[in-house]
């Protein structure tokens, strides 16, 4: 399907446009970023089958299957209109309205009914529904976030979702009290330089400072994240986030104190890229090649970097 332009995206910034033209093809980087998502939903299978949505739409979209999702799906209107979230079916929470690339954390960690599993930044709720629906509604899960207007929206998805076994928190991700947990995900809050195509004002708000302030951020929550994950257990860290300080160097920072970390491969059915290793004088651990980068012109998706982490 060829890109369609975003019309008058505002212009990079020349530090941006260095960094990133060392990290990958800048010309095809930026031809992806300044072009439209795909939109994408995600069937809810706690109120539905894929077979039964599937029936439900087909008379008024194209629904094309994401590999890597087995409930996942790109849509097209027949009629050439946008409009995926004004139907019955939205209404009624057969279906939640994800990014493709966004539905791979939950994928990852995997979680099984019964279990007992932390999603630490949870607003607005859409990873938090897939984990639910990857439990079948049994176990415990808890959705945590710190501002109170997420939360409110996190709640809102997660009633129209039909999700039942969530217990809504509002603390900092830092400080969750010390309860034990099979899996974790730690989808942290970033720069968010993979979703320019969804967000343009992305472009002019990135700065290295900025960078700089997330990544200890994100490193406490991960850290602590840790501490709360039982021996054995999954924890997943994932950004939307394509700089390498946020991604693989925050990884680096956290193997090098945590000796009872192992980072396991990920199999997936999509194109994915190499890990950044060397970045601006430092070198990162060899073995953060098992995490996934990916960026917007692998798969036509947002940029995303996930990581699964074991504890021996």
């Amino acid at each position: 399907m060829p890109l369609k332009a975003i019309p008058n995206p505002p212009p990079f910034k020349e530090k941006f446009i260095e960094r990133y033209s060392t990290l990958t093809d800048w010309e095809t980087f930026k031809n992806y970023s300044l072009s439209f998502l795909r939109k994408s939903i995600r069937v809810n299978t706690l109120k539905i089958t894929v077979e039964e949505l599937v029936t439900r739409l087909s008379d008024r979209f194209d629904l094309t299957p994401v590999p890597w999702a087995p409930y996942g799906f790109w849509l097209e209107h027949k009629e050439g209109r946008l409009d995926i979230g004004n139907t019955i079916e939205h209404m009624l929470g057969y279906y939640y309205i994800q990014e493709a690339a966004s539905m791979i954390p939950p994928l990852v960690l995997k979680p099984q009914p019964g279990e007992q599993v932390l999603d630490l930044c949870a607003a607005p709720g859409s990873k938090t529904s897939q984990l639910a629906q990857h439990m079948t509604n049994t176990g415990s899960l808890f959705a945590n976030d710190i501002t109170g207007t997420r939360l409110a929206a996190l709640g809102i998805n997660l009633q129209r979702c039909g999700v039942h076994n969530a217990v809504i928190t509002k603390t900092k991700g830092e400080r969750f009290p010390t309860v034990q947990f099979d899996r974790i995900l730690v989808d942290a809050p970033c720069s968010g330089t993979g979703t320019i195509r969804k967000s343009i004002k992305t472009i002019t708000m990135w700065n290295p400072k900025m960078v700089q302030r997330l990544t200890r951020v994100q490193l406490q929550l991960l850290s602590h994240a840790f501490t709360l994950l039982k021996p054995g257990g999954t924890l997943v860290y994932s950004t939307c986030s394509l700089e390498p300080e946020e991604n693989e160097g925050v990884l680096d920072a956290f193997l090098k104190r945590e000796p009872q970390a192992h980072l396991a491969p990920i199999t997936l059915s999509l194109k994915r890229s190499p890990a950044i290793l060397e970045f601006e004088g430092q070198t990162y651990k060899k073995e953060i090649n098992n995490a996934l980068r990916l960026w917007p012109q692998d798969n036509d998706t947002e940029g995303f970097f996930v990581a699964k982490l074991v504890k021996h």
